[in-house]
């Protein structure tokens, strides 16, 4: 058993680490990893895809962060998510990043180091619906542009779950009167979310314009962006490995337990 799925440090390609001792399955247990993390277990979902990284070739360091995930989920096989609707709460998305947090000095040539983890989960009605932990697909110059990135990922997936929840008494008719959709983003970074309010381009920040400013028009009406302390951050669990405490309290927030 353990009390967290996480190794310390996070992993790295480890290209002189010693070969695996155990002959099992590394990619089928890396999908059926996935599967879980993706349906009842957010709480694996950071160290899941950290490992799934390096299927190609895994060293026995990636075999034993594996199997320290299996120990962890032994542990408390019985958990998933616990549900507790509050209708009096509408969407909320909890978005964080880990800025190159995998960055190896043993390997500095290798770019892929540099790249920062974005996490987020949206909740609906107290409920988490959709959450992921991946890298980003480009290296950011500053914390700011990192959080920004990730920022704007989620937001994809928000502004479409609004437009899905505003629409789907067209296909399921429901007599009640339509509810006003409305989300609470919750972003640990002033910079970023000074940037997501600013209407104005300036020179440091055109390089990502086009690509991610896409849900500005939103914010103010449909989208609200909210600071929040770093210690009350749910996404923190889905973007770096935390201290056992961190780790549980999160994850009751999360998912329930």
């Amino acid at each position: 058993m353990r009390p967290t799925p996480v190794t310390k440090p996070l992993l790295n390609n480890d290209i002189e680490g010693e070969p695996r001792k155990q002959k099992w399955n590394y990619r089928k247990v890396i999908g059926m990893l996935t599967y879980l993390q993706g349906t009842t277990r957010p709480d694996t979902a950071m160290v899941v895809h950290q490992c799934a990284r390096f299927s190609i070739d895994p060293k026995l360091s990636h075999e034993k962060a594996v199997k320290r995930i299996a120990r962890y989920l032994l542990g408390n096989k019985e958990r998933g998510i616990q549900f507790r609707p509050d209708k009096s709460k509408g969407i909320q998305c909890y978005v964080d990043t880990d800025f190159a947090g995998g960055w190896n000095k043993d390997d500095p040539n290798n770019a892929q180091s540099a790249l920062s983890r974005t996490g987020y989960i949206v909740f609906y009605a107290g409920c988490p619906m959709l959450w992921t932990s991946r890298m980003q697909t480009e290296i950011a110059l500053s914390t700011t542009e990192y959080e920004y990135i990730a920022c704007s990922t989620a937001l994809r997936d928000v502004i479409s779950l609004m437009h899905l929840l505003k629409d789907i008494d067209l296909i399921f008719p429901v007599r009640q009167a339509k509810p006003e959709i409305h989300c609470n983003v919750y972003e640990d970074n002033e910079s970023c979310i000074a940037m997501a309010k600013n209407r104005q381009f300036s020179p440091r920040t055109k390089h990502i314009a086009i690509k991610y400013h896409h849900f500005r028009k939103y914010v103010g009406a449909q989208i609200t962006i909210k600071s929040i302390d770093t210690k009350q951050q749910t996404a923190d669990l889905l973007t770096k490995p935390l201290e056992a405490s961190a780790f549980q309290y999160l994850r009751n927030k999360m998912s329930g337990w």
